[in-house]
């Protein structure tokens, strides 16, 4: 830690708490965040707290918990100004309020704070998570009525995502999904499903549990509205059942709401 500035074990808490999310394990990642920033903490270590606070925090925007997310955030923004250090107080802090800003729902708000932000990353030459940021944006774009607009930011990111030599894969399957459900808004449903198939594909090679059930979600709901009934039933009930926890968590709630109409 003294030779390379960084805690290993504070580094591993962050991305872990991501991955473990991502596996489909939504409490237990809550549980590395805050053993994760526990541990920063009694180490003392501006620099790694803040990170702990801010990157090491981000599972709380895939459980959808936008307070929490802005509230930790806030503390890394407070810490960074405090202790000099830009990289979280300007750069990384209002990115992920920017994010905040869009899980609770004020989407114009979110397309302004998320393209400034995301311009300033890219000035600096920063490529990683890029694609995950613009899809984020992207499906903000939708709700406020730039359908086309979002469509090229997310093939954008697939493009990024893809590219050979980078193949950033942690959120190719989200990035997907979302292509599907904007194609979906649009009528589009052919190419939606495709995309939320091949969303679907990724998420299952990469054993990304809380991707897969995110986007089987959105594909079953499409196939409800075209009467594919029984179809959408055998896609969602399995995965559903899966899980073993987290069943307060947002995509498990709507998830099962969606599943119990399937029965009705």
């Amino acid at each position: 830690a003294d030779l390379y500035n960084h805690d290993p074990k504070t580094l591993a808490g962050i991305y872990s708490a991501h991955w473990t999310w991502m596996l489909g394990y939504p409490d237990e990642a809550e549980r590395v965040m805050d053993a994760t920033a526990q541990h920063a903490r009694k180490r003392g270590h501006a620099f790694d707290l803040c990170y702990a606070l801010s990157w090491g925090s981000y599972a709380f925007a895939y459980r959808v918990e936008p307070e929490k997310l802005r509230n930790r955030n806030q503390s890394a923004i407070d810490l960074g100004r405090e202790q000099g250090l830009p990289f979280y107080s300007d750069l990384l802090g209002p990115l992920y309020h920017a994010v905040a800003t869009f899980l609770e729902g004020r989407f114009s708000g979110a397309v302004t704070e998320l393209g400034i932000s995301i311009g300033v990353w890219q000035q600096l030459n920063l490529n990683v998570c890029a694609p995950y940021f613009k899809a984020v944006r992207a499906e903000a774009l939708v709700h406020t009525g730039d359908h086309e607009g979002a469509l090229s930011l997310i093939d954008e990111s697939i493009e990024q995502a893809e590219r050979p030599g980078w193949e950033e894969g942690p959120h190719l399957a989200e990035i997907l999904r979302i292509k599907g459900w904007i194609l979906q808004q649009q009528g589009r449903r052919d190419e939606a499903e495709q995309s939320l198939h091949a969303s679907i594909e990724v998420a299952r090679k990469q054993q990304a549990k809380s991707w897969e059930l995110r986007t089987s979600t959105t594909l079953a709901g499409l196939w409800q509205s075209q009467g594919k009934i029984n179809e959408a039933r055998d896609l969602l009930a399995p995965i559903c059942g899966w899980f073993t926890e987290g069943f307060d968590t947002k995509d498990l709630k709507e998830a099962k709401a969606l599943l119990d109409e399937l029965h009705t």
